[in-house]
């Protein structure tokens, strides 16, 4: 339920992209040889009449066919795509792996883990039933109640992200990364908690579950939505603050397809769900939740096009989002090789990681239902 926030140098134009060029090109000029000294003489001799050798199509065309031999690019078309202004998505060279920066990972995420169940989520030590309970005392509609602590995260989360720019001048950015997710996350948790719990609570208003292929049409929605859900952090160490945290400016692989890919696959995550489910609760979890991401897209271009400036600007040009429709007029250019843009080791792992969430659903709901929120 993150929204997607994303940076990078806004002069970066990586070399190794298939769509740039491996060297800069340098000006097509004429080098004087014997063959060409009347096309482009170095010095004009004493009877030159400008008139007489006024240039002409047939002329100029001759004269760009010979600075193109001279230069060795008779043969290669210039008019190509323009230079990247962001990144290439979910890079990951292992040769350039610390081990160390994974060990710190991996404190730093049982830490966390740890303060978050003891301070929030243990029913005896944390304050998330307490935070619950008060939200629950507002209403006595699961809908309404549900609403509303997707209004909370929404406002916190969205909130705290406009903010970040003054707030990592003043305190840094990995501390400000920590601020972010020490309260983003809690809060985050105590909506997913509930929904799991009240989600057949409210009124049925269809029933699905036993029609041909819904459920298979419902986990593949699902499953695909994860692949728009991650990237708004390709690596893992910035979400820790191992690596110091980023604002990118992703522009291959899913920003081909959509700029906003949360947004898109927390709608493919709605629609699956809400006609599985088929009731109240559902509807009013999906309303917030698109709502949310909604605002999180125009949010999120209104802070990459103050942080990018023409950079940023240059992306949205050839990209968009609603999804393919880039693609589909043109201004979005897929190489040949675009599937080599998805065989990457952040695309791998998300493909597990959504295989396990699957599987780990009772597991999920069980640990829910203990809390009692």
């Amino acid at each position: 339920m993150a929204s997607s926030f994303l940076l990078s140098n806004p002069s970066f134009t990586s070399a190794r992209h298939p769509n740039n060029p491996t060297s800069r090109r340098q000006p097509l000029t004429l080098r004087p040889t014997s063959a060409f000294t009347l096309l482009n003489p170095t010095k004009p001799p004493s009877n030159y009449n400008p008139k007489f050798l006024k240039p002409t199509l047939p002329f100029l065309g001759f004269k760009k066919f010979a600075a193109r031999i001279s230069t060795g690019d008779a043969d290669t078309d210039t008019s190509g795509p323009p230079p990247f202004a962001g990144e290439d998505s979910a890079v990951f060279e292992l040769g350039k792996q610390k081990i160390t920066s994974w060990i710190y990972f991996s404190l730093i995420l049982g830490v966390v883990l740890f303060v978050l169940d003891v301070g929030w989520i243990d029913n005896s030590t944390g304050f998330g039933k307490d935070f619950i309970s008060a939200v629950s005392s507002l209403s006595e509609s699961h809908e309404v109640i549900m609403f509303i602590l997707i209004l909370i995260f929404a406002t916190v989360h969205s909130g705290l992200a406009s903010l970040r720019d003054m707030g990592e001048k003043l305190i840094g950015e990995r501390a400000y990364r920590v601020l972010f997710a020490g309260v983003s996350l809690p809060l985050a948790v105590s909506t997913v908690v509930y929904f799991i719990n009240h989600r057949y609570d409210g009124i049925q208003l269809w029933d699905l579950q036993s029609a041909p292929v819904v459920h298979q049409l419902a986990w593949l929605s699902n499953f695909i939505s994860f692949f728009f859900l991650y990237p708004s952090t390709f690596n893992l160490l910035e979400v820790a603050a191992v690596d110091k945290p980023k604002m990118h400016l992703w522009e291959t692989g899913i920003m081909r397809i959509t700029r906003h890919p949360q947004m898109v696959g927390q709608v493919m995550w709605c629609l699956a769900h809400t006609v599985w489910i088929g009731n109240s609760v559902t509807v009013a979890a999906s309303l917030g939740l698109i709502g949310h991401h909604l605002f999180g897209a125009w949010n999120g271009d209104r802070r990459l096009a103050i942080r990018y400036g023409e950079a940023f600007e240059s992306v949205k040009r050839r990209t968009s989002i609603v999804p393919f429709a880039a693609i589909l007029d043109g201004r979005q250019k897929l190489p040949k090789d675009y599937y080599k843009e998805f065989l990457r080791l952040p695309y791998l792992l998300i493909t597990a990681l959504t295989l396990g969430v699957y599987f780990a659903h009772p597991l999920m709901q069980a640990a829910s239902f203990r809390l009692h929120w």
